[in-house]
């Protein structure tokens, strides 16, 4: 059970664990794709921080309208200054996991030695995208701090159209759809779709998403360019974060007719960042021949 109580706060994670604190935390220290989901949220993070794939700057794929906000970055969540996080004075970090069992970019120490709780928010394929959205919606909602009194719902206003016009865009394109993320002219990783929960959503829309075949990995499939071909695919969404090469940096790898549109392994779980997501693919479905 989580929620706000009369003598305290309490919040269980996605890994069953129970975060307590004498009053609902206000400074909010966030991995920075779940900052941006609790931003979208109405919870404004006193700081963000990064993954192992992150450096000195934060990754636009993954921090949403951060820093339109003015949300500062702390660098990569294993490389943290813990004298600056004592500084920022933070009252809960909040991560994501993705095995259920460890958060995904911060040492849980630090925050041991930090004195606060943590918290973490399960990402993976054992959750569908709508039931991610309700346990960062619920978090938002038992988190007072200022900005937060809208606590907007799981399903908000523009993701039901946005997903109504994607339905409508797949049903009239049946383009095929590869998402993948470039590794360099010689090595492609193609995403397997049951593995990505928005994957499985664009599915479940209609979306006629390619699977690239047996070999190893749970994730993707690490291949050459050469397999993108052989697939056929109509439209690749490409994964557009920092540490990707996108197919436009490499020329030759695709076909000219194929349609690209980006698309962030990290998307910040919040109805308004999936609303953007599936708006740009259902326009792309709905332009053929357009690049």
């Amino acid at each position: 059970m989580s929620g706000t109580r009369a003598a305290g706060w309490e919040w269980t994670d996605d890994r069953g664990a129970v975060a307590v604190a004498a009053r609902p935390p206000r400074r909010v220290l966030a991995y920075v794709r779940a900052g941006a989901a609790l931003l979208d949220l109405g919870v404004t993070p006193v700081a963000v921080y990064g993954s192992g794939h992150d450096g000195a700057l934060p990754d636009p794929a993954k921090a949403g309208g951060l820093a339109a906000a003015g949300v500062p970055y702390t660098g990569a969540g294993r490389d943290l200054d813990e004298e600056r996080l004592r500084e920022l004075e933070v009252e809960l970090v909040v991560d994501v996991t993705y095995d259920g069992k460890s958060p995904y970019a911060l040492d849980e120490a630090l925050a041991g030695r930090l004195g606060v709780p943590l918290v973490t928010l399960a990402v993976g394929d054992e959750l569908t995208l709508p039931a991610i959205l309700d346990r960062f919606a619920d978090l938002a909602a038992h988190l007072d701090a200022p900005g937060a009194a809208a606590r907007p719902t799981p399903q908000g206003a523009g993701l039901p159209g946005a997903e109504a016009a994607l339905r409508t865009a797949a049903a009239g394109s049946g383009a095929r759809v590869l998402a993948l993320s470039g590794a360099g002219p010689d090595q492609v990783h193609l995403a397997r779709p049951q593995a990505w929960p928005e994957l499985v959503r664009l599915a479940g829309l209609g979306v006629r998403l390619l699977d690239p075949g047996p070999g190893p990995g749970t994730s993707w499939l690490t291949t050459d360019w050469r397999r993108v071909a052989e697939l056929g695919a109509d439209l690749v969404l490409f994964d557009h974060r920092a540490h990707a090469v996108p197919p436009q940096e490499l020329p030759g790898v695709l076909p000219p007719a194929v349609r690209l549109v980006p698309w962030s392994p990290e998307l910040p779980p919040s109805p308004a960042a999936c609303a953007r997501f599936f708006g740009e693919l259902a326009e792309a479905l709905q332009a053929p021949g357009r690049r």
